[in-house]
């Protein structure tokens, strides 16, 4: 599915601090929403997708960066959520023509943010369940 990035946060019921270059954003039940850049994502176990990043990467002069950062903090304290966006572009220097992608099914959580570099590890939501309880009962 196709996506602006307003329509893709508002997916999560979030809103971006900027219509056209939003970072982040917190959704309307508390989670995190993350514009994420197709390039950055690994598999390092099964049923695991990653997403790891640098803040440095972005133009310093972005008026997002500082909103990410404090987002990254409140997920990585707060064991809040994290919920994907995924920009998509056959430009990749060029966000005026991505379309972005949202993966309801998977649900992440910062295992890693020292105010540079941060790693998001993203699971199905099913397995976030069973993580939380082993039998697979609830």
């Amino acid at each position: 599915m196709n996506l602006n990035l307003l329509d893709a946060f508002g997916r999560y019921g979030a809103t971006p601090s900027n219509r056209v270059s939003g970072l982040s954003a917190i959704a309307s039940d508390g989670a995190i929403v993350l514009k994420c850049s197709q390039q950055h994502f690994a598999h390092p176990s099964r049923g695991v997708l990653r997403y790891e990043d640098r803040l440095s990467r972005e133009p310093q002069d972005s008026k997002g960066l500082a909103l990410l950062g404090q987002h990254l903090a409140l997920a990585r304290d707060g064991t809040l959520p994290v919920r994907m966006v995924v920009a998509f572009s056959s430009d990749l220097k060029r966000s005026a023509s991505c379309s972005y992608h949202v993966r309801p099914d998977l649900v992440g959580r910062v295992v890693q943010f020292d105010g540079d570099h941060f790693t998001v590890d993203f699971t199905r939501l099913q397995e976030v369940g069973r993580a939380a309880h082993p039998s697979g009962h609830r």
